[in-house]
């Protein structure tokens, strides 16, 4: 059997009275900090703040709102020696989490969303998160729309690529994230999922974000709890690890790090030595 390299497990802190599995649950800063510490205890590699809602209808909020609720976060948690992403389509949003500690800025807009955010982004150090993204959550279902899915995605993640080079980011702190449920069908990220290695084949790191999302619920019987798609999600992120996914992004870090801990018990299990 080969071996594939464990993916980075990224807990998400959603501080957001509206995010569509646990908006409100983490509004409050110390039940904010009690999660995260959870999720670091659980093994997450990287606890990954987001101070807005992106889910389908979505609203925008102000900057200071978002930035109310995640820079103290931020500071709180870099001081506790935990990894830090922001996942915000701000630039100045970017640039002030940087300023409180943050490693990683993660833009589901992949830099469409702010013309400035690129700039913020070459000055930093950081690493970055492109995302595969059409349009705001208000509008996104209507864009959903492809003749080839997997061409189609792909060109378009790898056009921010090539602006992100051009405006001064170095192609080994990209990461690239397909946007699962973005201007996405179910089958529309089922293709992608499938097809997932071919975008490593572009030689930046990928990312993938399915932990809870409506796709994995298309498959759960109706009615379901959200909470329901938790063991759903922990299997694909094993079968993504297979097919050589650098980073899971997820609601339940124990679930996934157990189930990727029995996936290397098996890697091992199969080799001799």
């Amino acid at each position: 059997m080969s071996h594939t390299q464990r993916p980075q497990v990224w807990g998400v802190l959603n501080v957001t009275p509206d995010s569509f599995s646990d908006g409100g649950s983490y509004v409050d800063y110390q039940a904010a900090i009690a999660h995260a510490e959870d999720m670091l205890a659980a093994g997450a590699d990287v606890i990954d703040i987001g101070g807005e809602s992106t889910r389908p209808g979505a609203g925008r909020v102000e900057a200071e709102v978002e930035q109310e609720r995640v820079l103290p976060l931020v500071e709180a948690l870099v001081a506790r020696g935990a990894t830090v992403s922001v996942d915000t389509m701000r630039a100045d949003t970017a640039l002030r989490a940087l300023e409180a500690g943050a490693h990683i800025i993660n833009d589901v807009s992949g830099g469409l969303a702010d013309e400035e955010m690129f700039g913020v982004m070459a000055q930093a150090s950081c690493e970055v998160v492109l995302m595969h993204w059409r349009g705001h959550s208000a509008a996104m279902d209507d864009l959903a729309v492809y003749t080839d899915v997997v061409r189609e995605v792909s060109n378009e993640l790898d056009a921010r690529v090539d602006a992100a080079r051009a405006a001064g980011i170095s192609g080994d702190r990209l990461i690239l994230d397909p946007g699962l449920g973005f201007a996405k069908n179910s089958s529309h990220s089922w293709e992608l999922l499938a097809h997932i290695d071919e975008l490593g084949e572009r030689g930046v790191r990928v990312l993938v974000g399915a932990s809870r999302k409506r796709f994995v619920g298309a498959v759960l019987p109706e009615g379901h709890d959200v909470f329901e798609r938790d063991a759903p999600s922990a299997v694909l992120g094993v079968l993504l690890a297979e097919k050589g996914v650098w980073a899971l992004r997820v609601h339940h870090v124990a679930a996934q790090v157990r189930a990727l801990d029995i996936w290397q018990a098996l890697q091992r299990g199969g080799t001799h030595g």
